[in-house]
């Protein structure tokens, strides 16, 4: 079975995310940096004709923070 991960893998990202860098906290994380997470993640790779975009950045985002029932691990209250 082929373990590589493209940008359509979003809920498998979200977990590999979520294993990865428990402290981080999605609820506060801009898209760049979530892009440069995801691919510095060792098992993903871009396919050819599945680009990033927004949207797959939103649903990577939304299903990372499900991931942690709704609240950022690192949320302090600080707004």
């Amino acid at each position: 079975m082929d373990d590589t991960l493209h940008w359509l893998d979003v809920e498998e990202i979200a977990e590999e995310l979520d294993e990865a860098h428990p402290d981080v906290d999605p609820l506060r994380l801009g898209f760049p940096r979530l892009r440069a997470l995801v691919e510095a993640l060792p098992n993903f790779r871009e396919q050819a004709g599945h680009p990033c975009n927004e949207r797959i950045l939103e649903t990577i985002q939304a299903n990372w923070i499900e991931l942690r029932g709704g609240a950022g691990a690192g949320d302090d209250g600080d707004d």
